[in-house]
């Protein structure tokens, strides 16, 4: 498969987008292409170099996927949604602090802070694709930011937890993979961390790395702290939506990135 340049992306791009009421800008700078609707001028913008290169892995499938996904988006930016009557499809989802705060069209989004590494926006769960909720749509129900986080929060603890155990060098690491888009907003869950503290051998660690996948070691020797620096900063770099290479410890019912803790560890501990 011979090796493909931005602009010639650019045009695969726009031959598989194309829709007369949508604009595509090619943004030099930034290597990106901007798709967004002619009319609101509501939209996204993809990574050139990012497409290119599940192209190099998968082909023009890798192409298409993203293309059906960009579709969608722009189809729920063109439609009116509200939230009433959609409680159960709202969740809380984990972002960095460097996530942005306001939309495209300049709407600004609800979230709180959650750690220092660590934003929690919400999302309006819309079956293939979801919609971060903002003041606006929220203003339209007449809703409260503390009654949006308790249904947010009261769904998260209704999805499955069923982590998979793996055991490396005399330490225990659970991982949660659902691919459900709400794995790293499970570590919203108290109920779940308490228990799985509560079972521990060790310190309990909790690590999101990226959107879809939540982390917990039980970390039972030193190489096990190691362990998990390497693993967590693996999945970091190969998320399709990072938040944080930090893990953290889990304790008292807060969370503290390990490499404070690790100052203050003595020695022999």
């Amino acid at each position: 498969m011979a090796k493909m340049t931005s602009i010639q992306m650019k045009r695969l791009l726009e031959d598989k987008l194309k829709n007369p009421e949508y604009s595509i800008v090619y943004k030099r700078d930034d290597d990106a292409v901007r798709i967004e609707w002619k009319e609101s001028q509501e939209g996204m913008t993809v990574s050139l170099p990012n497409v290119i290169s599940k192209y190099n892995e998968r082909g023009e499938d890798a192409v298409d996927e993203i293309v059906e996904h960009i579709n969608e988006a722009l189809k729920i930016m063109n439609e009116t949604q509200h939230l009433k009557g959609m409680e159960k499809q709202i969740f809380p989802v984990l972002r960095s602090p460097s996530f942005p705060t306001e939309t495209n069209a300049g709407k600004k989004l609800i979230y709180k802070d959650h750690t220092a590494e660590t934003r929690v926006f919400y999302a309006l769960d819309l079956g293939k694709s979801y919609r971060l909720i903002d003041e606006e749509l929220l203003n339209e129900e007449d809703w409260s930011r503390e009654r949006l986080d308790e249904i947010a929060t009261f769904n998260i603890r209704s999805l499955t937890y069923e982590p998979k155990v793996d055991q490396v060098a005399g330490n225990d690491f659970y991982f949660l993979a659902t691919q459900d888009g709400y794995d790293a907003s499970r570590i919203l869950n108290e109920a779940f961390l308490e228990e799985r503290l509560a079972n521990a051998k060790g310190e309990l660690t909790v690590a999101v790395p990226h959107q879809d996948v939540l982390i917990l070691g039980d970390i039972q020797n030193k190489a096990g702290y190691d362990i998990l620096a390497q693993m967590t900063m693996k999945f970091f770099a190969d998320g399709r939506i990072p938040i944080t290479s930090l893990p953290f410890v889990y304790e008292n019912k807060k969370l503290e990135p390990v490499f404070i803790l690790a100052k203050n560890k003595p020695e022999n501990k």
